[in-house]
């Protein structure tokens, strides 16, 4: 399942959503997680060192490689340099799956351990000097996004993404690339603002949008949740000795979360997993040619130098069932 969390600033998703991670790890279950927040702190809330987490390969510094393995044999594109963020596979692209081995994992994942088991973290990478004041956050988020578009995951396999945070995400199409997304809130009005955000923005295109309640303290927070969000609001989660201690860099084993904080884990997980029997890849081909026909026409045909609405297969389904490229 693709999972993305989202959420204002400071509302705690990069906690959750590293909570999340460290849960389905713990479960033995295959993970990717990838950060594509513009402050990059996931590495660092899965127990990495800041050094290291710094230091981790950015995906954004290896676009050309990850275009290239993609592309593979399809006929309908040129070159590597007619790829743009949005461009969908077709007949002969190289697809990427959860479990395997492959040449942008080697270069863009690396593997972190965790109690009871490991994931594979992939992270755009931060602005560098030379990006300020000249460069778009999402032209560092694109690489996310052709992977996703390439990415094909069975039942039991997640790919957990810890989005930009605010209503930024809805800058490219890869708002839609999800099974299921986690909106993170705070019982506050600003909190509650995103949300409306996201919801209307989501409508129109099937998202599935779950809140989960953070930093709620009272019965008081809670009603407040439940009279602004209704059905949507799945779980709550307070306060947290062990979050405060993986603050400090100090987390005891992940065993000895709260009990309820675990439960409320649980729930996240069952709640995409019951999204797996709706997988429609129709649709989620059709959304991914809308946005990619949008991309060409407002600016990747001028960039490219070439008509990019010719690299859809009006023919290809990117489905469990496809075959990948050698």
């Amino acid at each position: 399942m693709k999972i993305a969390f989202v959420g204002k600033g400071g509302s705690g998703k990069t906690t959750l959503s590293s909570l999340f991670i460290r849960h389905l790890a713990g479960t033995g279950s295959p993970v990717v997680a990838v950060d594509a927040d513009i402050n990059q702190h996931l590495g660092a809330a899965l127990g990495l060192d800041e050094g290291v987490a710094g230091e981790l390969p950015a995906l954004g510094a290896r676009l050309p490689l990850i275009k290239d393995y993609l592309r593979g044999s399809n006929p309908r594109i040129a070159s590597a340099d007619t790829m743009i963020k949005t461009t969908p596979p077709g007949e002969g692209s190289r697809l990427l799956r959860v479990r395997e081995n492959n040449p942008v994992y080697d270069a863009c994942a690396r593997d972190v351990e965790l109690d009871g088991g490991a994931v594979r973290l992939m992270v755009t990478g931060p602005f560098t000097e030379a990006d300020l004041g000249v460069a778009c956050y999402h032209s560092k988020t694109g690489a996310v996004e052709l992977c996703l578009n390439h990415l094909v995951d069975g039942r039991g396999e997640y790919v957990v993404v810890d989005m930009t945070a605010g209503s930024d995400s809805f800058a490219s199409g890869m708002f839609t690339r999800f099974d299921m997304t986690f909106l993170v809130a705070e019982p506050t009005r600003k909190g509650i603002s995103v949300y409306r955000q996201y919801k209307e923005y989501a409508r129109d295109f099937g998202i599935e949008l779950k809140v989960v309640g953070n930093k709620v303290r009272d019965a008081d927070d809670l009603e407040f949740l439940r009279s602004e969000v209704g059905d949507d609001l799945l779980v709550t989660v307070g306060h947290s000795d062990w979050v405060r201690a993986m603050e400090k860099g100090r987390p005891p084993r992940f065993e000895l979360l709260e009990e309820p904080n675990k439960a409320s884990l649980q729930a996240l997980q069952s709640a995409a997993d019951a999204t797996y029997e709706a997988r429609d890849w129709e649709r989620y081909t059709r959304q991914m040619v809308h946005f990619h026909l949008k991309n060409a026409q407002s600016w990747g045909n001028e960039k490219t130098g070439a008509d990019l609405a010719a690299q859809v297969d009006p023919d290809f389904v990117l489905r469990e069932s496809v075959t990948a490229t050698a």
